[in-house]
């Protein structure tokens, strides 16, 4: 007998005949003679109508009330899954994160897991009852329900797995796997078998939405055995784990992102410090800098460009005037019309060129590279927004030629 984790999306929870096929999902695992704890999200787009009417009413609201709203959906959903697992003779329980001991820090919208108590948990698997947990919210030490932040289910139930031991945690969703791309937008995207920890998470972080990048960080720490599947066909799914078997292809996938901003701060002091000072008041602010470039000092100044989500755009321009109160409004631009394009994979490690068969696919396709970013397992360029799609068609079909 095996401890199995399960973790049901928004839209595999969408309406009463999904959440009886979720159902169906559980019941056979259970009948296997496993224990299994399901996790699941708020049912199709409920976080973003709770989202939506806490503007209506304030949209200056604090964030406290917020994770107090937006948590609410989840508790709906663990309800009616339980209600349909108990309609098929099951023994079950819902609980929401609280109750099943969820412990959080205070950054409300974004906290971060502290740890688990199991009581709860291991009294009710110990009754051998199928346990339906609120995914994406927790408590902190004030008592107060926080919530993860997007994507913060898949968060939930690899902590589960951590904690409980669990044997394999299982992530559905609408796609039968992690693609070499999103197969909605690239008809020629092969699913992967198989796909390590690191390439899942470079991907993960350059927009590929099938993880959520938190959960994958965890799930490398603490070397969960974690299986990307479908919540519509039963077939088998995708593997992440610490290394794979197979010859490492030369790259696992293309990823885009369409949540970046571009930050330009031009005609700064050419002199030591420069960079620190901005850059320093960005990490205060929580803001996350991705691909930065700096130019060469001319005429005594030079200009530093970056990226950031588009969700920081505010917070980066009042951290570059906190940094240069002299700035004006021509020295600071932004260009919300650029998209990130990365292909990973660790077979680049050892394969000279990747990066220039990149360029020269996006060459052939007339798309122009504004800035480049690399690292061993991972090149990302910006390009116009416009040309994303293209762009990602391009670079796949340069790496996965179809027959």
């Amino acid at each position: 007998m095996a401890l199995i984790v399960q973790k049901f999306g928004g839209s595999s929870v969408a309406n009463a005949e999904c959440v009886n096929r979720v159902a169906g999902i559980v019941a056979d695992t259970y009948a296997e003679g496993n224990d299994v704890v399901v996790v699941v999200s708020a049912q199709g787009d409920t976080t973003d109508d709770l989202i939506d009417k806490a503007n209506e009413i304030n949209p200056n609201h604090s964030r406290r009330e917020h994770d107090m709203l937006v948590s609410a959906g989840e508790q709906i959903s663990i309800a009616l899954l339980a209600m349909a697992l108990e309609k098929i003779g099951l023994p079950v329980i819902s609980l929401l994160g609280w109750q099943a001991g969820f412990s959080t820090n205070s950054n409300h919208t974004f906290a971060r897991i502290k740890k688990i108590e199991k009581e709860r948990l291991m009294s009710e698997l110990d009754q051998h009852k199928i346990i339906v947990v609120a995914g994406f919210q927790g408590l902190n030490k004030y008592d107060d329900i926080t919530t993860l932040g997007r994507g913060g289910s898949d968060t939930s139930a690899v902590a589960l797995a951590a904690a409980l031991h669990a044997d394999k945690c299982q992530i559905f969703t609408d796609v039968t796997g992690v693609y070499t791309a999103d197969p909605r937008k690239v008809p020629g995207a092969v699913k992967l078998d198989e796909i390590t920890y690191d390439e899942m998470l470079e991907l993960a972080s350059c927009g590929a939405q099938v993880l959520n990048n938190r959960s994958v960080e965890m799930a490398k720490k603490y070397n969960v055995n974690l299986e990307v599947l479908s919540s519509i066909k039963r077939e088998p799914g995708t593997i992440v784990k610490e290394a794979i078997k197979l010859e490492k292809m030369l790259i696992r996938g293309v990823a885009k992102d369409n949540d970046v901003v571009r930050v330009s701060v031009l005609r700064l002091p050419d002199q030591p410090g420069i960079a620190f000072k901005l850059f320093s008041r960005l990490a205060a602010k929580n803001v996350n800098v991705d691909i930065i470039l700096q130019s060469a000092g001319r005429d005594g100044t030079k200009d530093i460009t970056f990226t950031v989500p588009l969700s920081a755009e505010d917070q980066a321009r009042e951290a570059a005037l906190a940094a240069f109160p002299d700035l004006t409004d021509d020295d600071f631009i932004v260009d919300a019309g650029v998209s990130k394009i990365s292909i990973v994979g660790a077979g680049m490690e050892t394969h000279p060129g990747t990066a220039s068969q990149m360029f020269e696919a996006l060459y052939d396709a007339n798309i122009n590279i504004q800035m480049i970013s690399t690292s061993e397992i991972k090149i990302s360029v910006l390009v116009d927004e416009k040309d994303a799609d293209k762009a990602v068609s391009a670079v796949h079909e340069s790496f996965f030629p179809e027959d």
